[in-house]
């Protein structure tokens, strides 16, 4: 092995004293089937002198053996050890590496590209600081890339390296690059990628092009080269350190009748002695007394940090509670809004029963309707009735007892979450808290129309049905309360010319009052003139076949008679609710 430093062989313990100050950096690589994802890493490796001669001779034979690189170096089957891998010439499973080099150490995972394992590459996401997306640039962007790149964005990951690949083989032309760059942007901008940093560099993984030192080939490109954009990037742990205080508590810390401490991984912000701290969801409150390490007490630590506090006061604190500071507490709450990414074959059904793993607790969860699942590939939402193997949807969360939290965007760790079967105990879908729907403990929130639309579990609105008879308006009345009621919603059906005189004058200010109580109000009308502002209009049509509704919102339903409309309208009005 050609190490890093020579201090290495100088002096042992100034080098692993060097070693420890390190940062370090976690990322993966993604992309499209074929885009270059393992030859990447495989070339970071060797660049970066980390692999034994044993590694490198080895490498060698099986390149002659698996390899598609003639008599040259296949890089790519440093990562894909798998036989399936190296016959089918793809990524299946998530391959960790670690490396370093003088600046700071490091740890990629190597992602599927395949959809077939969007759970493996979202599993490798899920602690990442830095996402290589990579694009061949003979391609351009992929419906992959695209699927990627919002699952990357969903996950919170900040910063996205956009490594346009195999630029050897379009010339090292800067318009190819452009032109790609500007592809991706546009796609960025339609998904809202907002607090995400794109990084576009033109590069060639095969031949080592802008991996570790700038090409000459590409004297148009004056960024940094990759190697030197992941040896300086602000990582996620420094954000955190400027974050509110979280320690989950895994452990009580208990050797002998004297000692009693609380351990654990800080999940944001730093802490002192002398701190006044918070225990959630109980709400007791005390000052860290000591900040114990295995190499003795410490005068602060710091996200990242794992330690074990002592507090000054003996107050009822265990494993699944969280640690605050007393300026900037978690919220705690029982019922959230979530986005949910299913990792099982067998589907998952609103109503069934999970254990939820938050941070250190884990408790029983109901999942509830899907609001809405994401086709990731063209970001269109639409209504579900269960959801699939690699499909993500917006969803309720339901816990048996409140816990402690913060959203998913603000901090990962105590905002990400995974869901376990009750009987195999297997992990069969990970998600973010989005927030709070019910149960919010801060006492500080308005109790406002989104609040109690929130305790509903729905959108607020006015859906005014247009047109047609009145007797075919109270067909279609009747059949949508029934349907939104049967979907959970909570409803109020009215007709216009049934009420009393008096009523019908104050209908602007009645329906405002009934948006504000959070409530979907179905009132039919033969024109919307005279019903107020902030309404959905669905417009009554006939049709050759039977009835049809069309809204500004969405596409036009259809309605033919004798069929079973039931489905096809619930799933048209959740959608235009949203």
């Amino acid at each position: 092995m050609a190490h890093v430093s020579d201090l290495i062989a100088q002096d042992i313990d100034a080098y692993l004293k060097q070693h420890e100050r390190k940062s370090l950096l976690r990322f993966i690589t993604c992309g499209s089937v074929d885009d270059g994802k393992s030859t990447l890493i495989g070339r970071l490796l060797y660049e970066s002198k980390m692999l034994f001669e044993d590694q490198l001779a080895a490498i060698e034979a099986d390149s002659k053996k698996w390899g598609t690189q003639g008599e040259n170096i296949d890089f790519a089957l440093l990562v894909d050890g798998l036989a399936a891998e190296r016959e089918q010439g793809i990524t299946i499973d998530v391959a960790y590496r670690f490396f370093s080099t003088d600046r700071r150490k490091f740890i990629v995972a190597d992602t599927p590209g395949h959809e077939q394992y969007t759970r493996n590459m979202v599993t490798g996401a899920s602690t990442a600081d830095v996402a290589i997306l990579l694009i061949d640039a003979r391609r351009g962007v992929l419906t992959q890339t695209r699927r990627h790149a919002t699952l990357v964005s969903l996950l919170g990951i900040r910063h996205i390296v956009l490594a346009i690949n195999k630029m050897d083989l379009m010339g090292n032309e800067q318009a190819v690059f452009d032109r790609i760059v500007a592809d991706f942007g546009a796609f960025a901008q339609q998904l809202g990628m907002d607090g995400v940093a794109l990084h576009p560099i033109p590069m060639s993984a095969l031949v080592g092009d802008n991996i570790t030192e700038r090409s000459a080939r590409m004297p148009w490109y004056t960024g940094p080269a990759l190697m030197e954009f992941l040896e300086t990037v602000e990582i996620d742990d420094t954000r955190l350190q400027r974050s509110p205080f979280r320690l989950p508590v895994q452990w009580v810390n208990r050797p002998n009748l004297d000692f009693r401490g609380f351990a654990g991984q800080i999940a944001g912000g730093v802490v002192r002695p002398g701190d006044r701290v918070r225990v959630l969801p109980s709400g007791k409150e005390s000052t860290v007394a000591r900040i114990v390490t295995a190499d003795g007490d410490l005068p602060e630590a710091v996200a990242g940090q794992s330690v074990t506090l002592t507090l000054a006061d003996e107050i009822d604190c265990s494993r699944g509670d969280l640690l605050c500071g007393l300026d900037q507490p978690a919220a705690a709450a029982s019922q959230f809004e979530t986005t949910l990414v299913w990792m099982h074959d067998e589907p998952m059904r609103p109503g069934r029963r999970y254990l939820m793993k938050l941070g250190t607790a884990t408790v029983p969860a109901t999942v509830g309707a899907i609001r809405h699942q994401l086709n990731v590939n063209t970001l269109e939402k639409h209504p579900a009735e269960q959801l699939e193997l690699n499909g993500i949807a917006v969803c309720t969360l339901t816990l048996d007892k409140a816990l402690p939290f913060d959203p998913y965007a603000a901090n990962r760790d105590t905002g990400g979450f995974i869901l376990i079967d009750r009987l195999s105990h297997n992990t069969v879908g990970a998600g973010m808290l989005l927030h709070a729907v019910q149960g919010q403990q801060t006492g500080d929130r308005p109790v406002d129309a989104a609040a109690r639309a929130a305790l509903k579990q729905q959108q607020a609105a006015v859906l005014a049905f247009l047109g047609g008879t009145a007797t075919q308006r109270a067909a279609l009345l009747d059949q949508a309360e029934r349907e939104l009621h049967a979907a959970g919603r909570h409803t109020l059906r009215l007709e216009r010319n049934a009420l009393p005189a008096g009523l019908q004058a104050e209908l602007p200010a009645t329906l405002a009052l009934l948006r504000e109580a959070g409530l979907i109000v179905l009132i039919g009308s033969d024109t919307a003139e005279g019903l107020g502002e902030g309404l959905v209009p669905l417009h009554v049509q006939i049709t050759a076949g039977g009835l049809g509704l069309t809204a500004a919102q969405a596409q036009p339903l259809s309605l033919p008679d004798g069929e079973s409309q039931g489905a096809a309208l619930r799933a048209w009005l959740l959608a235009l609710l949203g």
